[in-house]
């Protein structure tokens, strides 16, 4: 099998994965849940929440644009992470598997934007009591934990790169 096709192997099937459970996910929460009235699951710790973000992660948002801002960064995102795909070798799983959890993420939310003039839908809300985190979804969970293991696998590269280059001027003088 080419190595090329081995990093699409994690790729295609993760990625649309992801976006499929994103999307059915938010159907089900959007057709079950009042708006900003939590159900319990699992005591206090694990609610279904539906709330609509306009903006970014945790909230974040730049004024009545701010739907069309992000979507223009997310694109900018997927150029990104296009990018660092194809330069992935094929051998690297961590850093394929880490671009695509981020992929998924960034398209389920990006679909939001398009398909939800309320904002992107988010539904899960654990906490203690008062103390929150901020409600979130499927595809914010594939970006939170791939942008996690893409960090720990580029700062392993650039550990990596500098013990070699170490390496290098010591056998060089």
């Amino acid at each position: 099998m080419p190595r090329s096709r081995s990093k699409a192997l994690i790729l295609v099937p993760l990625v649309l994965t992801l976006v499929a459970a994103d999307r059915v996910t938010k159907s089900i929460a959007e057709a079950n849940l009042p708006r900003y009235i939590p159900r319990e699951v699992w005591g206090e710790y694990l609610r279904w929440t539906l709330v609509y973000n306009p903006g970014a992660a945790f909230g974040l948002h730049l004024g009545p644009y701010s739907r069309w801002i992000f979507m223009v960064l997310t694109l900018g995102a997927l150029v990104i992470l296009w990018r660092l795909y194809r330069a992935a070798d094929p051998a690297d799983h961590w850093k394929v598997l880490a671009v695509s959890l981020v992929t998924a993420g960034a398209l389920g939310n990006f679909i939001d934007r398009i398909v939800s003039p309320p904002g992107v839908v988010d539904f899960i809300d654990v906490g203690i009591g008062a103390s929150r985190w901020p409600t979130f979804n499927v595809a914010d969970m594939a970006v939170s934990t791939g942008a996690v293991l893409l960090a720990i696998v580029l700062w392993g590269e650039d550990r990596e790169a500098a013990r070699a280059a170490v390496a290098s001027r010591t056998t060089a003088a």
